[in-house]
C-alpha cells in the first residue's frame, strides 16, 4: 500500500504536492483536469518495472500497455526540456523479514519496516533519452532509525562521461580495495547497478532494494474507463489471468479461474466465507442491477461458458449481452476488486460508468466491502485509487462516514482543477460527520446555482404581468 505521492513537472502537474493515500482515495474535477495524469504516472512506473529494458529509465507505453503517455520531451510540463521530472512516494513493508540490511563489515542486521523514495530525472540535451539525476532510498527500521542512502550524478573530466557516486547517512559503505571504476548507470529509475554492489564489501542488500520496490509495483493493477461489452460466449483455456484486465477482457476468465484455487472471501471478520462467483452475484445485487448470476457451460466437453442474469423482478435467465449496458461495465469493477491479490493497489477510472445515479451511491458501498473484506482468514488490505465524476458516489461515502461505518484515515477525498496553466489539486476536508469543510468552487458543477435560478424563473413565468419579476 503506497502511503502518500508527489509529482512534479509531469504533464500537466508543475506540482501536485504531497498526496495521502488512503485505502480509498477518491480524484474528483472536471474533464482535462489532471486527474488521469496522477494514474498515468503511477502505471507508466509500472510499465517501467516490468520492461525487459533495465537501463530506460522510463517506458512511457505503446499501443499494447495500459497507458501510452507518447515521447519523453512530451510527459515534461510545459515541454520544457530544462525542467525535471521529480517524484517521491511511500510504503510500509508487510513484515519486518521483507527487507533486511545485512553489513558484512560490522555485523550489524537492520529490518526495514518502511520506505520512502525519491527520484531526479531530467531529458538528455538534443535526445529523447531521459537520465537520472540522483535517486534516494529513506529505510526506516523497527527502532525508528533512519538509513538513508542516494545514488546521484558526478561529472567526469575525461570525454564528458557521466557517472553516478553512491553517499549514505546512518550506513558506512567499505570499499573493496583496488577496484576503483566509477557507477555508470541506474536500473531504470530506481534501481542500484550490480557495479554498486561489486564496488563495496558491505553493499549485497542493495539488490534487495531493488527487488522490494519491484514487488511493490507488481502489486499495482488498473482498469480503465472504456470496458469491453458483453458476448454471449466466453472461451476459458484454463489460464489464471492476474486481473481483469485494462479493458475488462479477463473478467469472467478470473472468475472462473477463482473457482479451480479454490478461493473463498468474506466481507467481514466473523461473516461466511463465500466463493468469488458468490461474492459477485452478492455485490451485483447491491447495487440493485440483478437478482442472480451465473456462469453455466454450455456443454460437459467444451471450455465455452454463458454469463447468464436474472434482472430485478423476472422469473427468467437471459444471456449479459440482453441487460442493460450497466452490467457489463461494473462487473469487470466488482471483480477486480474481489480478484485482485491481497496487498494489491488498485486503479480505476470511472467505476460509476452507465450506471443509474443510486447504483452509483450503492457502489460505494461495495468498495467500502472491498478494503474490509477477508482471505484466508487475513485481511485483504486492498487499496483503491479511483478516479470520479460521480456525486452520489461521493455522498455515500460521506453518509457512511457518518454513520463510523468508515473513518478518515480510511479515506482520502480530492478535487483538481487547472488553473493559470497548471493542474491544481485541492484536498476535500471531510470531517467525522461526512461534511465536507471546504467544498470547493465548481465542485460538480453548481447544483444550488441552478435551483436557485430556477426558483427564480419559475416564479417570474408563473407572476408574469401580475407583479414586478424578482431580478438576481
Amino acid at each position: 500500500m503506497i502511503d502518500y505521492l508527489r509529482i512534479e513537472n509531469f504533464k500537466c502537474w508543475q506540482d501536485t504536492t504531497k498526496i495521502r493515500l488512503a485505502p480509498i482515495t477518491v480524484l474528483f474535477g472536471s474533464n482535462s483536469s489532471g486527474k488521469s495524469s496522477i494514474g498515468q504516472f503511477l502505471m507508466m512506473l509500472k510499465q517501467s518495472v516490468e520492461s525487459s529494458d533495465r537501463k530506460s529509465v522510463f517506458f512511457t507505453g505503446n499501443d499494447h500497455t495500459a497507458v501510452d503517455v507518447g515521447l519523453p520531451s512530451d510527459i515534461i510540463f510545459e515541454k520544457d526540456n530544462s525542467r525535471h521530472i521529480k517524484f517521491e512516494y511511500g510504503w510500509e513493508l508487510k513484515s519486518k523479514e521483507e527487507l533486511e540490511l545485512n553489513n558484512a563489515v560490522t555485523k550489524e542486521k537492520k529490518n526495514i519496516k518502511e520506505i520512502g523514495f525519491s527520484s531526479d530525472v531530467k531529458l538528455i540535451r538534443d535526445s529523447q533519452k531521459l537520465e537520472v539525476e540522483s535517486l534516494c532510498y529513506k529505510l526506516k527500521d523497527t527502532k525508528g532509525v533512519v538509513t538513508e542512502i542516494t545514488l546521484r550524478q558526478k561529472e567526469l573530466q575525461k570525454n564528458n562521461r557521466r557517472a553516478y557516486e553512491l553517499d549514505s547517512r546512518n550506513y558506512a559503505f567499505k570499499r573493496i580495495q583496488g577496484r576503483a571504476w566509477d557507477i555508470s548507470t541506474t536500473v531504470r529509475f530506481y534501481g542500484f547497478p550490480d557495479e554498486a554492489v561489486a564496488y563495496y564489501q558491505n553493499a549485497d542488500f542493495l539488490q534487495n532494494i531493488n527487488l522490494t520496490h519491484e514487488k511493490l509495483f507488481s502489486s499495482i493493477y488498473y482498469l480503465g474507463p472504456l470496458r469491453n461489452k458483453a458476448k454471449r460466449l466466453y472461451t476459458w483455456p484454463g489460464s489464471v489471468p492476474r486481473d481483469s484486465g485494462i479493458s475488462g477482457e479477463d473478467a469472467i476468465n478470473a472468475i472462473l479461474a477463482s473457482r479451480s484455487e479454490g478461493r473463498k472471501i468474506n466481507l467481514k471478520a466473523g461473516g461466511k466465507y463465500k466463493t468469488l462467483e458468490e461474492i459477485i452475484a452478492e455485490e451485483l445485487k447491491k447495487l440493485s442491477l440483478i437478482d442472480e448470476f451465473k456462469l453455466v457451460p454450455i456443454s460437459k466437453d467444451r471450455s465455452d461458458y454463458e454469463v447468464k442474469i436474472r434482472t430485478r423482478g423476472s422469473k427468467q435467465y437471459v444471456d449479459i449481452p440482453d441487460v442493460g449496458v450497466g452490467v457489463s461495465q461494473v462487473l469487470p469493477v466488482v471483480v477486480e476488486l474481489f480478484y485482485a491479490p491481497p496487498g494489491s493497489t488498485i486503479i480505476i477510472e470511472q467505476p460509476e460508468l452507465h450506471l443509474h445515479p443510486s447504483a452509483q451511491a450503492a457502489l460505494a458501498d461495495v468498495v467500502i466491502d472491498a478494503i474490509r473484506a477477508r482471505e484466508n482468514s487475513k485481511d485483504r488490505r486492498i487499496q483503491l485509487i479511483i478516479e470520479s465524476h460521480s456525486e452520489h458516489f461521493l455522498r455515500r461515502l460521506q453518509r457512511r462516514m457518518a454513520e463510523e461505518v468508515i473513518s478518515t484515515d480510511e479515506l482520502s477525498a480530492y478535487f483538481i482543477k487547472y488553473h493559470e496553466g497548471a493542474a491544481v489539486i485541492d484536498p476535500l476536508q471531510i470531517n467525522k460527520f461526512g461534511d465536507i469543510e471546504n467544498w470547493p468552487e465548481g465542485f460538480f458543477g453548481d447544483i444550488q446555482e441552478d435551483i436557485y435560478q430556477q426558483a427564480i424563473a419559475g416564479y417570474n413565468q408563473r407572476t408574469r404581468g401580475k407583479r414586478e419579476v424578482l431580478c438576481d
